[in-house]
């Protein structure tokens, strides 16, 4: 499942435990990431899931990311 490996690659990027992240988790808050952060995620992403995230401004949940990667299928 998507969520799985999103969530997977977050938890390896931010140092957070990957049970703690839902869907609801808030990348810039609960998440504590940073610009560079968020860019080394969405970098990570596109390169597993083979698809290119152009409006990183509409990620503000873990959620978010996953119907990106989704919609991009």
């Amino acid at each position: 499942m998507d969520f799985e490996k999103i969530k997977e690659i977050i938890a390896e990027q931010t140092g957070k435990d990957a049970d703690s992240i839902t869907m609801e988790t808030s990348v810039k808050e609960d998440l504590e990431a940073d610009s560079l952060d968020l860019f080394q995620i969405i970098n990570d992403i596109e390169d597993e899931f083979d698809v290119k995230i152009e409006n990183v401004e509409e990620i503000k949940t873990v959620g978010d990311v996953v119907k990106i990667v989704e919609a991009s299928k």
